[in-house]
């Protein structure tokens, strides 16, 4: 198969690199200095070129807030029977704009990263494949990502969003409340130095993302959950309430379980 992967940072990296001794890959990016490292692969910098590689799947690896302007750039230059796919984390807009083109269309959302995982060993790792869209190119991401070892789930664009409205929205809230109230630290503890490495690559995330996360309609229920818990944590604080704090973290000791 002849593939063209858009864009050369980290995820476009890795799908090169994954793709590109089974299948015929080309990348483009129209920075050519982000190519440099990549090896067994076409590097195409001009839309031209995308029409003379011909490709047979186009997967969308840029950013969430270039993703529709790219795909609007290169439809043109493919031919009909194309697939065009992303990898987006948030899906707003997304199943409108694939059936207002009329191609092929297939989109996934690999959940391992890249900023914590590790790409060489993904077994603990999950990937969901949007159940709509076209056949083949579902087929495709789900044997490949089922053969990287991942926990693979098929959800509605709609079963997406509402996934992660909660596993997105909870814990890149509760990282922002920790680094908003975050003072430096000479000696800091282990659990310190955990959560403050997660906060640093929760917000090195692109704005775009973190943004159409909190702006999901769904996230705002979220994040009142977490005000409510808060309160109750706030009351059993200022009462020095033993009774109710052992209630509190044999509840929260369930949810974890």
């Amino acid at each position: 198969m002849k593939i063209l992967i858009l864009g050369a940072g980290k995820m476009g990296s890795f799908f090169t690199d994954l793709l590109s001794f089974d299948h015929e890959t080309a990348v483009y990016e129209i920075d050519p200095r982000r190519m440099r490292f990549m090896y067994n692969t076409l590097r195409l910098t001009q839309l031209e070129e995308i029409r003379d590689f011909r490709p047979d799947l186009v997967i969308n690896c840029v950013s969430l807030d270039h993703t529709l302007q790219v795909f609007r750039q290169v439809i043109p230059y493919l031919w009909q029977d194309c697939i065009i796919s992303d990898i987006a984390s948030v899906k707003t807009g997304l199943k409108e704009f694939y059936e207002e083109t009329g191609m092929h269309y297939v989109s996934t959302h690999p959940m391992f990263g890249p900023t914590f995982a590790n790409l060489g060993a993904l077994s603990t790792e999950n990937a969901i494949v949007i159940s709509e869209g076209d056949h083949l190119g579902r087929v495709f991401f789900l044997d490949l990502y089922r053969r990287l070892g991942l926990n693979v789930h098929e959800y509605t664009f709609e079963q997406h969003d509402e996934a992660m409205a909660y596993s997105l929205s909870v814990p890149f809230v509760s990282t922002f409340v920790f680094s908003a109230v975050m003072k430096h630290q000479d000696a800091p503890g282990t659990t310190f130095k955990r959560h403050l490495k997660i906060a640093r690559g929760v917000l090195s995330e692109d704005d775009t993302l973190l943004r159409e996360i909190l702006f999901n309609p769904r996230t705002k229920n979220h994040v009142e959950g977490i005000r409510e818990e808060l309160k109750t944590l706030i009351s059993i604080i200022d009462n020095r309430d033993t009774e109710a704090l052992g209630q509190f973290l044999t509840r929260i000791r369930k949810n974890i379980k």
